[in-house]
């Protein structure tokens, strides 16, 4: 015998009497005011979309969990990162440009980030699928990203805006030189690394500092589209990298990535070749090699798209005790800038959502606001003398939290030995790269720059190249001069 379903009912749950015929006055007659329900039908789907994200705005994840292998209690005394620790973790993968309709397959970084539910707070951590990125300075972020985005008069994205910023900005050349490569499309985001990008700061139990980077390494081994495979799934599948862990979780195949760190000791950072906090700038294996950490296992698919993902609020404030951040002045930004852009989005309660909602109990004198869900209690100010939560410096000490001395500035970072914009992005092409991968390097730089692009422009961006590599510079030069029908210069 077949159950009967369960009645439908008004989100405040009481039984409704039809699922597809409003109340009229006879058959043919006007809809009453009164059809309570399909007022709430029609007022919820005219508010159910939020504000996307102004970066990050189109991407997906799961959920898994972390597992310590090793030992790293030598650098820091995060309990969720001591041996044998597990930790439900959320993971959100993204692109950068795109609105949430656009394709997954665009060549653009990949956002990749993740939440640990542990039990002294949540630890957040935002990256993306390249160890650098495009600036140095937050206060170039926002134009950049504009850059990136759509123009003003026709509404369109733009090659010639988008070469205009890097040309005038040679700090980009290293991310650009990863962006124009094979890792520009991932093949899918269980193909892919994760990397802070940013230095963190680790302690230990001693109350000793250490700088670190983190890398997660996928076990699936990096593999990545060509240009030509990325447009056509654009045009086919829109979700594809989307689709593929959806898929993959439902069927059981579950990704994992294992995390290693680089660890540079807090007093070697001054004396450093490159500039330790500079996010274009990677740290050489050879000065700092990889030490293994733990494995991060994605294994159920999320139940709730908008709840789960599209609420799904990640920010680096987000610190437990035995973390912390660094002097990167982007990192130090967005310590701010994630914190405001949730509560801008999603309301100023936004971490009492549950995917937010830490596992660890939560005693914080925030009251009312927007869609105030946990329940506040007297007192509701500190110092007090009424039992309330008390401040505790034990627990979390000061040196868990990088504090600097000494004159307020505006200045670029203070230069190493070895830097300069030009050189890693150099080194990558040279070293790194094999021949394939340089011409496959040409071909998606010079195709960028072929589309679009205004003269002027396109002899900065030679020169860009050229600086970064004179060969590789000479042969997008011809390569686009080709693809434009003009004659090389």
């Amino acid at each position: 015998m077949t159950s009967r379903p369960k009645p439908t009912t008004t989100d405040a749950g009481i039984p409704v009497a039809s699922d597809e015929h409003s109340l009229t006055i006879g058959p043919d007659g006007p809809i009453v005011l009164n059809d309570h329900y399909l007022l709430e039908q029609m007022a919820t789907f005219n508010r159910e979309r939020i504000p996307e994200r102004q970066p990050h705005a189109k991407g997906g994840g799961g959920f898994g969990e972390f597992v310590v292998t090793e030992d790293v209690s030598r650098w820091t005394c995060a309990d969720f990162l001591q041996p044998g620790k597990r930790t439900d973790v959320l993971a959100r993968y993204s692109t950068v440009a795109g609105e949430r309709g656009s394709p997954d397959t665009w060549r653009d970084p990949r956002g990749f980030a993740l939440k640990f539910y542990t039990e002294q707070g949540n630890f957040d951590m935002v990256g993306n699928n390249t160890p650098v990125f495009f600036l140095r300075d937050p206060l170039k972020f926002q134009h950049f990203i504009r850059s990136q985005k759509r123009r003003v008069d026709n509404n369109l994205r733009d090659h010639d805006m988008q070469w205009d910023f890097w040309t005038l900005s040679p700090e980009s050349a290293h991310q650009v030189t990863w962006l124009m490569g094979d890792r520009g499309i991932p093949k899918s985001w269980r193909h892919m690394n994760g990397y802070s990008s940013h230095t963190y700061m680790w302690v230990n139990g001693e109350g000793e500092r250490f700088w670190v980077k983190y890398h997660f390494k996928t076990d699936q081994g990096i593999e990545f589209l060509t240009q030509e495979e990325a447009d056509q799934l654009a045009g086919s599948d829109g979700d594809y990298h989307q689709r593929d862990l959806y898929d993959a979780l439902a069927g059981g195949d579950h990704p994992s990535w294992t995390l290693k760190v680089q660890v540079m000791p807090f007093d070697e950072a001054p004396g450093y070749r490159f500039n330790p906090f500079d996010l274009t700038k990677v740290w050489p294996h050879s000065d700092y090699p990889l030490h293994d950490v733990g494995t991060l296992t994605l294994n159920k698919n999320v139940s709730d798209y908008h709840s789960q993902i599209e609420q799904a609020a990640f920010q680096p404030n987000n610190m437990v005790q035995g973390t912390g951040l660094s002097p990167d002045k982007m990192l130090l930004a967005r310590g701010f800038s994630y914190a405001d852009a949730h509560r801008a989005r999603l309301g100023v309660n936004y971490q009492q959502i549950p995917v937010n909602k830490p596992v660890s109990e939560v005693n914080s004198y925030s009251k009312d606001g927007a869609m105030r869900i946990d329940l506040a209690s007297d007192p509701v100010y500190a110092p007090n003398s009424y039992g309330g939560p008390a401040a505790d410096p034990q627990r979390y000490p000061e040196n868990a939290v990088w504090a600097a001395d000494g004159e307020m500035v505006r200045a670029a970072y203070t230069l190493h030995a070895d830097d300069d914009d030009w050189g890693q992005a150099g080194t990558l092409v040279r070293e790194v790269m094999d021949d394939a991968a340089r011409d496959r390097l040409v071909s998606n730089a010079a195709g960028h720059l072929a589309d679009g692009v205004s003269e002027k422009v396109l002899e900065r961006a030679f020169e860009y190249w050229r600086n970064v590599d004179e060969e590789t510079g000479r042969r997008i030069e011809a390569a686009v001069r080709e693809q434009t029908g003009q004659s090389e210069s």
